[in-house]
C-alpha cells in the first residue's frame, strides 16, 4: 500500500521555505494554464513587489466570453510553450519570508492573435477620435484641373497684366470711370481707371494735350475741364508704376505714340501704310459739344464738325453721340511731315450711303407727307422726312413753326442730282 503523502510536506530536494499557502506542482502543461517562459524569470521578489500576472486577467477574460464555452474553440489563445515549474536552489529564509519565484511580465510579441486580444482587452477604453486636418481655401475641382476662377486667381491675373504693360509697354485699354483733383495741388487733375480691384490713374498732362492758347484761363483748370469731358471714353494706356496698395499709374500719350508709329508708319506685307486717304477705319468718341465730337484715331485725336457728322441739317452732335461709342469713320487726308503730331480729317456721313440717293425717289411731286420741323434759319424752314430728308420749306403765313412740331408738307420740286427737295407747309400741329 502506497505511503500517504502530506500535502504540506515539501520534497528534501527543494531547498524552499514553507510558504503561508500549500503549493502544488504544476499539472500537466496546457497552453491556458502555463505561462510564458519570458514571463517568469525565477527570481527572489519581496512582498511589496509581488503583483499579479497577466495570466488569472486571462483566465478571467476567458471565462467571461461566450466563446469560451466547453466544448467551442477560444478563438483567443496565447502563445506559451510548455514547461513546468522549476524552482532554483537557494538559500534559506528565516522561515517567515514567502519564496518569490516570479517577476513582473515582460512585453510578448505582438502577433494577429496578441493584436486581437489587446483590442478587444482595452475596447472599454476612451479613444479620442483623430482631428481632420483640413486646409484653407481648400476647393474640390470636378476634373482634374480647376476651371472656375477665384477672385484671388483674378487679382493675381490682373497683376500679372499690369505688370507686363509696365515691363513690356503692352498697351491696355479701360473706361474713365472717374475724374478726382489733388486736395493738395488744385492745379493737378487726373482721370481714373479701374482694372480690376486695382485703380488706374492718369495725370491730366499724360492723358491729353494742353491747348496751344489758354485763353487768358488757369492752365489747371482747363486741363480738368478736358479731362471731365473725357468721362466715359474708351481709352489705351500703358502703365508707368504699381504700388503695393493696389494703385498704378499710367501714361495715355505714350500709348498713343505706340499706336501712331503702328499704324500711320507700319505697312503691310506689299509695302503700303495701314492708314490712307479714302479708307473707312473704326474711331472711338473721346468727347463731345454740340458743334461736333473729337475721335481718337489709332492714337491721333482729331476732331469732326458737325456738318460732317450727318446727312441731315441742324443736328444735335451731344443728342446722337456719347464717349465711349464707337463710329465709323471715312479718312479724308493725312499729313504725316511731323511724326510727333500727325494731323487726319475724317467724316463719319461720307462713311456710310448718302440717304439722298433712294429717299428722294419715295417722294412725288404734288402729293402731302407729315415731318417734323428740324431747323429754323434765316433760309427757312427745313422739315425732316421719313429715310434722313430735309424739305426746305418756306414760312408759313400764319407764322413760322417751333422746333419738333408736326407739319404736313406738300413736295413742289425735287432734284436728283443734287440732292434738293423742296415744298411748303400747309398744316402744323403745335404742341401747348
Amino acid at each position: 500500500m502506497p505511503k500517504k503523502t502530506n500535502p504540506n510536506e515539501i520534497p528534501d530536494e527543494t531547498a524552499v521555505d514553507t510558504p503561508t499557502e500549500p503549493i502544488n506542482e504544476f499539472p500537466a502543461a496546457n497552453k491556458a494554464d502555463t505561462a510564458d517562459e519570458t514571463l517568469f524569470d525565477l527570481q527572489p521578489l519581496t512582498d511589496a513587489s509581488l503583483e499579479p500576472t497577466v495570466v488569472p486577467e486571462i483566465d478571467d477574460f476567458i471565462a467571461n466570453d461566450e466563446t469560451s464555452k466547453p466544448g467551442n474553440p477560444t478563438e483567443l489563445e496565447l502563445d506559451i510553450p510548455e514547461q513546468p515549474f522549476e524552482p532554483k536552489n537557494e538559500a534559506q529564509s528565516d522561515g517567515n519570508e514567502t519564496p518569490e519565484f516570479a517577476k513582473k511580465p515582460g512585453r510578448t510579441r505582438k502577433t494577429v492573435e496578441n493584436q486581437t486580444f489587446e483590442s478587444q482587452f482595452d475596447s472599454t477604453a476612451e479613444k479620442t477620435p483623430r482631428k481632420r486636418r483640413t486646409r484653407a481655401n481648400t476647393i474640390v475641382s470636378i476634373d482634374e484641373s480647376r476651371s472656375v476662377e477665384t477672385s484671388a486667381d483674378r487679382r493675381n491675373n490682373d497683376l500679372l497684366d499690369l505688370v507686363e504693360s509696365l515691363k513690356s509697354k503692352k498697351i491696355l485699354s479701360g473706361t474713365i470711370q472717374g475724374v478726382e483733383r489733388s486736395a493738395d495741388n488744385a492745379n493737378l487733375s487726373y482721370a481714373v481707371i479701374y482694372y480690376g480691384d486695382f485703380k488706374i490713374i492718369i495725370p491730366a498732362d499724360e492723358l491729353v494735350d494742353p491747348p496751344a492758347d489758354f485763353r487768358d484761363r488757369s492752365p489747371g483748370d482747363v486741363m480738368h475741364y478736358m479731362v471731365t469731358k473725357r468721362l466715359g471714353a474708351e481709352i489705351d494706356y500703358i502703365i508707368k508704376g504699381v504700388d503695393k496698395t493696389g494703385i498704378a499709374a499710367a501714361s495715355r500719350l505714350e500709348a498713343m505714340a505706340a499706336k501712331r508709329k503702328e499704324y500711320y508708319f507700319g505697312a503691310d506685307r506689299d509695302g503700303n501704310n495701314l492708314l490712307y486717304e479714302g479708307i473707312n477705319a473704326e474711331a472711338r468718341v473721346v468727347s463731345v459739344i454740340r458743334a461736333g465730337i473729337f475721335v481718337d484715331l489709332f492714337g491721333v485725336e482729331t476732331y469732326i464738325a458737325l456738318r460732317e457728322l450727318s446727312y441731315q441739317r441742324g443736328v444735335d452732335a451731344a443728342a446722337q453721340f456719347q464717349p465711349g461709342q464707337r463710329v465709323l469713320v471715312k479718312i479724308l487726308s493725312i499729313d504725316r511731315s511731323n511724326r510727333n503730331k500727325i494731323e487726319v480729317a475724317a467724316s463719319v456721313k461720307q462713311a456710310t450711303e448718302n440717304p439722298y440717293e433712294k429717299a428722294l425717289r419715295k417722294y412725288v411731286p404734288g402729293s402731302r407727307y407729315v415731318g417734323t420741323v428740324s431747323v429754323v434759319d434765316t433760309n427757312g424752314v427745313f422739315v425732316s422726312l421719313d429715310g434722313g430728308v430735309d424739305c426746305l420749306c418756306s414760312y408759313p403765313k400764319r407764322g413760322r413753326p417751333p422746333r419738333g412740331s408736326r407739319v404736313t408738307v406738300r413736295i413742289i420740286g425735287v432734284n436728283y442730282e443734287a440732292n434738293r427737295i423742296w415744298g411748303a407747309i400747309t398744316h402744323m400741329t403745335i404742341a401747348r
